[in-house]
């Protein structure tokens, strides 16, 4: 749960050509292409739109993945920020794929057809062999966002996305499938609401 008076600026990495190709991310740190500059760069424009001079007063944190470090890198500059001023914080790593990572999606039922038939039977508790279930990812980005104690600017990836609008919307697990994660936009999370920027 998101502390009162507290807002969290929620951005998704810009996309990667592995995102292009629908293939499986999870810990592989692969950079961003030239799409995902420019979506880094918007993000990094509505931002100081809406910051403005609060921008030098608020924190700012990534996932240690590469991908995310380049999205705040980019938007920092887009800040009129030093590009390496923020933290990183191993609890907002993209969800461990196992064995699915760096497979396409459309592969996945003909190379694992009965792990890719539990996960559509049970998407937050499914767990790939070597990896984590939604459910786990969940608990890690509780235990980060309890600690959140002022406005932060914070970048991080499409599961960790998810399990934050179950967690702040106390929304069902099982909804998480339908949820929009686009890479160009921000999510805007305070007082247990979200809205996109």
């Amino acid at each position: 749960m998101l502390k009162s008076g507290v807002t969290v600026y929620y951005v998704r990495h810009g996309e990667t050509d592995w995102n292009r190709a629908q293939r499986y991310q999870g810990r592989q740190d692969i950079p961003l292409n030239a799409t995902g500059r420019a979506q880094a760069e918007r993000n990094g424009m509505m931002l100081r739109e809406v910051l403005g001079g609060a921008s030098r007063t608020i924190d700012y944190v990534s996932s240690p993945l590469l991908r995310a470090r380049e999205t705040m890198e980019i938007a920092r500059r887009c800040l009129g920020l030093a590009p390496d001023g923020y933290r990183h914080d191993e609890r907002l790593a993209e969800i461990r794929y196992g064995h699915w990572e760096g497979h396409l999606w459309s592969e996945l039922p003909s190379i694992d057809p009965e792990g890719f038939a539990a996960r559509q039977a049970d998407l937050w508790r499914w767990q790939p062999r070597d990896g984590e279930s939604y459910q786990m990812l969940s608990e890690r980005v509780a235990g980060w966002l309890a600690e959140v104690d002022r406005n932060s600017v914070v970048v991080a990836h499409g599961g960790v996305m998810r399990v934050l609008h179950v967690l702040v919307q106390a929304i069902p697990p099982a909804a998480i499938a339908t949820l929009e994660v686009p890479q160009d936009r921000v999510l805007m999370i305070e007082n247990n609401s979200v809205r996109w920027l």
